[in-house]
């Protein structure tokens, strides 16, 4: 039976077969050209997985005994299985990243769901901020670097496989987790029918909730900034392509000006733009205009609010959804913008797979991406369930691959 030591040495050298590859550093030059508006052929992208329904031949099965260990594991296995069944444009890290460990306070209220729905996979929550005193209770996030146990970590995953892989010491990445997400965050803490009521009868008060939301933000993002947290070559930002040639290099700690700033209201999916623009876009070019780089969008269709967009200071990237018009956002977009396309993830959740709606899908995104000259990526993501049934990602992956290459090549 092999130790821990063994198993992880083994994986790390199949990892690093990939991360040093032709291909590898290809795709690398890819994503930058996509990013930077020099790339026409889209690159395709897999994110947010049901990975409990994709454990084809135990390829998933950690075998390391320490929970230590089983972590480090997973990041091998997780990138060796995209590799062999759905590799699409993927980049990988030419090292090994440890992630510096930052704690927080949290921001003084909590999601918390009503009683009763633990069986249950769709919940309501509680509303917490029912008048302006209890937006009182929402505080700036105290936050610590825990270094010491950051270089442990750094220190005995190089003792395991720092001669075979090099290791590094990254930041915190923007994302969805550090994105503007006010909207995401009021649903959370006051519950849905609540906040779309409030918006029509109370919207002084919406506004001064989030006014308070945007300040703890603007704060977050200065601390991490100050002490030094941030990571300024990230490879991914909430699953889409996010290297650059085009950031302003650091100089001494990392800033904003490195980074992807992060914004999206998929809540307001059947919201007007007027409000749109009033209840988010207003607050979204304050908090982002910092940033090099914005990425704004998520579920919710903007085909039709792409004028409100463009407000946007560092507007680089716009998710154009399944409920989008593609050719309307691509028409709109032009090469001004990333179109970040999100094929339907309703695709390759069935007992069968429909080969001849997801062609059509593709094709067209594919078509309205070239007929307009824009620079675009294609990620499937909020993938929830392949009813498991490992093949219909694979048989997606292949023929968006071949149309892909068919429309561009």
């Amino acid at each position: 039976m092999k130790t821990d030591r063994e198993i992880l040495r083994e994986l790390a050298k199949q990892y690093t077969e990939i991360a040093f590859s032709e291909e590898n550093f290809n795709n690398i030059k890819r994503h930058k050209g996509c990013n930077d508006l020099k790339q026409l052929k889209p690159i395709v992208l897999m994110d947010e997985l049901p990975w409990q329904e994709l454990n084809a031949d135990n390829v998933l099965t950690l075998e390391c005994k320490d929970e230590f260990h089983r972590s480090l594991e997973w990041f091998f296995r997780e990138k060796l299985f995209r590799h062999k069944y759905i590799p699409c444009n993927t980049i990988y890290h030419p090292f090994f990243p440890v992630t510096k460990i930052v704690g927080s306070s949290g921001i003084g209220v909590y999601r918390k769901e009503k009683e009763g729905q633990e069986l249950l996979l769709s919940h309501t929550y509680e509303n917490q901020i029912k008048n302006e005193d209890d937006i009182k209770l929402l505080h700036e996030e105290i936050l610590t670097y825990d270094e010491k146990t950051t270089f442990e970590v750094l220190e005995k995953a190089g003792d395991l496989f720092g001669d075979i892989l090099p290791l590094k010491l990254v930041g915190c990445e923007t994302g969805y987790g550090l994105g503007l997400k006010n909207l995401d965050d009021i649903v959370n803490f006051c519950g849905l029918d609540t906040f779309f009521y409030d918006l029509i009868e109370r919207p002084c008060f919406m506004h001064k909730l989030i006014r308070r939301l945007t300040d703890i933000f603007l704060d977050k993002m200065k601390k991490l900034e100050d002490m030094n947290l941030l990571e300024e070559n990230s490879f991914y930002c909430h699953s889409t392509a996010a290297l650059s040639d085009e950031f302003e290099p650091s100089v001494g700690k990392v800033t904003k000006k490195q980074l992807w700033g992060r914004g999206l209201a998929q809540i307001f999916a059947s919201v007007s733009p007027k409000m749109h623009e009033e209840f988010d876009i207003f607050y979204v070019k304050e908090a982002l205009a910092d940033f090099g780089f914005v990425y704004y969008g998520c579920c919710e269709p903007l085909d039709k609010k792409i004028g409100i967009l463009e407000q946007i200071p560092n507007l680089r990237k716009i998710s154009i959804s399944p409920w989008a018009d593609i050719d309307n956002a691509c028409a709109q977009m032009g090469n001004r913008y990333v179109v970040s396309a999100k094929p339907n993830p309703a695709f390759v959740a069935g007992v069968s797979f429909d080969e001849n709606a997801v062609k059509k899908e593709i094709v067209r995104i594919g078509n309205a991406v070239k007929r307009n000259n824009c620079s675009a990526e294609i990620v499937l993501k909020d993938v929830t369930t392949v009813c498991n049934k490992l093949e219909n990602l694979i048989k997606w992956h292949d023929l968006t691959m071949s149309e892909i290459s068919k429309i561009f090549d």
